[in-house]
């Protein structure tokens, strides 16, 4: 159903295109230009039912979140960890240590983020992905200062993603309890 929305869409896109530039001045064929805006309509209709099929199963929606959830406590548990570990580790060693610890927690995190959108909706997503996506910035700092060995900068930004992190969980336990600050 999403590859035939996919190709509805376009078609009217470029259908309505094509009806629009056939007369600089003016649209000759009112009937094929609301025809391909129709096209288009239902290939978006057609996407979106698709979209919501997929994620919106009941008990998918609650693994996901569940997912999300646990994911997003073991990052915060392995972020301070290595946080507090900081000053025993050697500074080459940090990436290393984050290689090991967060790529399987961040990327299930990343699957499972839809989930949020349809069950608390778009502004809670937004809310828990910009707080997310920071940590995951400062994550990914720590690594290049720990290959380059800028102490300081590992440092600093371990900090940062330690407490990115932990607000990320944070307005996740929020949701999940009902306050949506």
């Amino acid at each position: 159903m999403k590859k035939i929305g996919i190709f509805m869409l376009v078609a009217g896109f470029l259908w309505a295109s094509i009806m629009s530039v056939l007369d600089t001045r003016v649209i000759t064929s009112w009937a094929g230009y609301v025809a391909a805006v129709l096209t288009a309509s239902v290939g978006v209709a057609l996407i979106r039912i698709h979209a919501l099929r997929l994620t919106s199963a009941e008990g998918a929606l609650a693994a996901s979140l569940q997912a999300l959830h646990q994911s997003m406590e073991r990052a915060v548990a392995n972020i301070t960890k290595l946080n507090d570990e900081k000053a025993d580790l050697y500074v080459y060693d940090i990436r290393h240590k984050i290689d090991e610890l967060f790529p399987e927690d961040l990327m299930t995190f990343a699957d499972s983020r839809e989930a949020l959108s349809h069950q608390y909706g778009l502004q809670a997503y937004a809310d828990v992905m910009s707080i997310f996506a920071a940590g995951e910035r400062y994550l990914n700092r720590v690594w290049s200062a720990s290959a380059d060995g800028y102490v300081d900068e590992v440092n600093n930004y371990l900090d940062r993603a330690c407490e990115q992190f932990t607000a990320t969980l944070g307005k996740l336990n929020d949701l999940k309890s009902g306050s949506r600050n």
